[in-house]
């Protein structure tokens, strides 16, 4: 299927068949295009291909749904140029490994030769989203990036409780509150970073997780109205709703918007259009620049469209 290159969208995301369409952001955005009259194409990471140093990517035509039980159709698929594409919606989940790599210098040869990537490529190479949010300490609780174990215990000895993570998790997977007292803190610092020869990230703990991790969703440098608390649930000290938390919408506070504001002009430099900061308390803990979620969530709770938010702004710059 050839549609015209004025309408057609391609999205690269991790397989359709295994999202929760209630709750899924990628969905919203695909329900929002297909409204606006795009032709949909769907690809995953083994559809992408360069030949004569030009990208090419497997496509199906994709057909959606507002459907908890039957979301999606797809067509045969059929390999073409992404340069036939007009836009490229990039929303593969972390971990940004070799694979996912190549995958933006693919995506970049398509942004090189006119067709927007959102978001680009470069930026997915460059903004690690634990690592970008330390380029606004004046935004962050004091932060360790260390290989070594006796730095990163240096540390919990330094400031009590402390969180670790891996550079390149996400959900929560892989995050320990521990402190230097901890008997677990040597085998954590282990498994995390192995014979001093991985990265981990060590934050000082913030309490105010028990009222929620704040996922604030950035449009074009423009923060939503809204944040998605998701709040730890029982002896859970993570928020992270594929950890269990609860959702609960809250209007964002000065502080809020003010980390807002010290991000953005970093985020429109970039061409970064959408974001989702997580914030805890008063303070930034990473920037979500892969597959920000939580669309939804905020649509249901306060009646808002958010996709079609983010499509205008993609429309005004294809304009």
């Amino acid at each position: 299927m050839n549609s015209s290159p004025a309408s057609s969208l391609a999205i690269l995301m991790d397989p359709i068949t295994h999202i929760k369409p209630y709750k899924d952001s990628s969905l919203a955005m695909l329900l929002e295009a297909q409204r606006r009259g795009w032709v949909l194409h769907y690809l995953e990471q083994g559809d992408l291909a360069m030949r004569v140093g030009e990208p090419w990517a497997r496509l199906r035509p994709l057909v959606v749904r507002d459907d908890a039980h039957d979301w999606f159709g797809l067509g045969d698929a059929q390999w073409q140029p992404l340069t036939q594409m007009r836009l490229i919606l990039a929303r593969k989940d972390p971990p940004l490994d070799n694979e996912f790599l190549y995958d933006t210098q693919v995506l970049q040869r398509a942004a090189d030769a006119g067709v927007p990537v959102i978001n680009p490529p470069q930026a997915l190479r460059d903004c690690n989203e634990k690592l970008y949010a330390l380029q606004f300490p004046q935004c962050c609780v004091p932060t360790l990036v260390a290989r070594e174990r006796a730095a990163l215990r240096a540390f919990a000895a330094e400031h009590g409780e402390i969180v670790l993570k891996p550079l390149d998790g996400m959900g929560g997977r892989g995050i320990f509150r521990s402190a230097a007292h901890d008997p677990n803190l040597n085998v954590i610092l282990e498994t995390l970073v192995g014979d001093d020869v991985r990265f981990a990230l060590a934050q000082k703990f913030i309490p105010a997780i028990r009222e929620g991790d704040k996922r604030i969703l950035v449009i074009d440098g423009e923060p939503v109205p809204f944040a998605l608390a998701r709040i730890p649930q029982g002896d859970e000290f993570r928020g992270n709703l594929a950890a269990g938390g609860h959702g609960v919408g809250v209007p964002l506070s000065a502080r809020d918007r003010w980390i807002v504001s010290q991000v953005a002009p970093d985020l429109r430099r970039r061409g970064l259009l959408f974001v989702g900061l997580d914030v805890i308390g008063d303070w930034l803990t990473e920037i979500n620049i892969t597959s920000p979620t939580c669309m939804r969530e905020l649509d249901i709770q306060y009646g808002l469209n958010i996709a079609a938010t983010l499509f205008d702004a993609i429309e005004r710059k294809l304009a």
